[in-house]
């Protein structure tokens, strides 16, 4: 697609860390100490209103920018599928490989920006994981998102995957409910887990295997709570990690030399339900799985 038209990333600090070359090495461990050196002097990092000196003092409350210059993003797959229009919401399908928000090196190659073509006041209610593919819920007016966000804090929404597992789960059905919070990670500092109680949040996952087989079984997961990658960590501390997951293996903790944006497995969103954010009439979206997951 070319060279994007760059952004800018803005940060509030909290909590600070010695100078602005300290503190950007050690928040933000996506790039190394000498990539924000360089940035910082060709201009682009700036620190209360003006350039920022790698030697500047950080303190809390100041805001950090980074004037990102335009760059050419990775290739991703860009069709995606209108399954559900009306005056409060899209339901659409997105492929595997397209992220849904803007992180890391993606902007315009991700399914935000791709419906906002469509719409552009278009907002994603919740997200799937690069390497997921499915339904994702857009709501097109503040009102509907209001009420759409208030469907998912009280349960009212269900959400049913379809994933291809390691192993032959030994019961047709089974639920997981580790806790899932943040721990340490050597590149980005923290990401999240599986965690003991009480150090993160409740979380529940019901499993059913429709397909058991070797080297993996295809299984129907339906989920109520929406932590990041929890079918991911779920299926992990089950014993049963998606089948190429090179994340979260048995345990549910994430591997050092992986990171989350990266795939391999197969997961994807088939059926979601929700009330109407006007009328509460209950909307029910289907989206057929890819041939290995049928």
């Amino acid at each position: 697609m070319g060279f994007n038209r760059g952004h800018t990333y803005r940060e509030r600090v909290d909590r600070p860390v010695g100078t602005l070359l300290d503190h950007l090495a050690q928040v933000h461990r996506h790039s190394s100490r000498a990539q924000w050196e360089e940035r910082i002097a060709d201009g682009e990092v700036w620190l209360r209103d003006r350039p920022g000196r790698a030697g500047d003092r950080v303190c809390r409350g100041d805001e950090i920018r980074w004037n990102r210059p335009p760059w050419e993003e990775p290739w991703v797959p860009r069709s995606w599928a209108l399954l559900h229009r009306d005056d409060d919401v899209l339901v659409v399908a997105k492929p595997r490989g397209l992220p849904t928000l803007p992180s890391g090196g993606f902007l315009e190659n991700t399914l935000l920006a791709l419906v906002r073509r469509c719409d552009p006041g278009a907002t994603p209610m919740h997200r799937l994981g690069r390497g997921t593919s499915g339904l994702v819920v857009f709501g097109r007016t503040r009102r509907a998102r209001s009420a759409l966000a208030r469907s998912w804090r009280d349960g009212a929404v269900q959400r049913i995957y379809r994933g291809l597992v390691e192993g032959r789960p030994e019961r047709e059905r089974f639920h997981v409910d580790t806790p899932i919070g943040l721990v340490p990670h050597p590149r980005l500092g923290t990401v999240y887990g599986a965690v003991a109680v009480p150090d993160g949040r409740a979380a529940r996952t019901d499993v059913r295997v429709l397909a058991p087989g070797r080297p993996g079984s295809i299984v129907e997961v339906e989920i109520e709570t929406g932590r990041p990658d929890q079918i991911r960590i779920h299926l992990a501390c089950a014993g049963h990690p998606l089948l190429g997951d090179p994340l979260f293996g048995p345990g549910g903790r994430p591997r050092s030399d992986a990171l989350p944006g990266e795939g391999g497995y197969r997961l994807h969103a088939a059926q979601i339900v929700f009330p109407h954010p006007a009328s509460g009439r209950r909307i029910l979206v289907e989206c057929a799985p890819p041939a290995c997951l049928r």
